[in-house]
């Protein structure tokens, strides 16, 4: 009786496997994106200009998952430089409004690895690398089939640096192409 009930379930699963299969596609797609972003809780905040570029897909109008590369500007203060570079995944979700879909609202969570560079008057140079978590927020509006433009607002937890300043904000505009 258990062999049968387990040999129902699983090709009740495959069945279920093989539909949702045909519901999925696979949009593939490229884009870049200008961000701004600081550091909270340290003495004297950091703020940041950066570049990212990613690849991704969209698998349906609710769901995608993108790759990521980014690379900050160097912030100069009082002969001071520090900056940073990350790379990661996000898992997106969309929210299309209205009747051609074109606008959506996005919801971002993903995990990234941060490097930053810090190097002090003397000359002296450290690094420091951490994981952090991410969430995110925004909307995007679909120019045509191929062109996207979004605006996202994101929050990293980032796991104990040193120097207290355990979380960034960043705020990005970019663009996508989907192939």
């Amino acid at each position: 009786m258990k062999k049968t009930i387990g040999a129902l379930m699983v090709a009740a699963s495959a069945i279920a496997l093989a539909a949702n299969a045909e519901a999925m596609e696979y949009n593939p797609y490229a884009g870049v994106e200008y961000g701004y972003s600081f550091l909270n809780g340290a003495e004297d905040s950091n703020n940041f200009n950066s570049g990212k570029i990613f690849v991704g897909s969209q698998y349906n109008e609710n769901f995608g998952v993108e790759a990521f590369y980014q690379r900050s500007t160097t912030d100069k203060k009082a002969g001071d430089k520090f900056s940073y570079q990350a790379y990661g995944i996000d898992a997106l979700g969309y929210l299309p409004l209205g009747c051609e879909q074109k606008v959506a609202l996005v919801g971002t969570a993903g995990l990234g690895y941060y490097d930053f560079a810090y190097k002090d008057m003397g000359e002296r140079t450290d690094n420091e690398a951490t994981w952090g978590y991410r969430l995110g927020a925004g909307a995007e509006y679909n120019v045509n089939d191929n062109i996207a433009v979004r605006a996202l607002a994101r929050y990293t937890k980032l796991d104990n640096r040193i120097d207290n300043s355990n979380d960034m904000m960043e705020y990005s505009i970019g663009a996508r192409y989907n192939f």
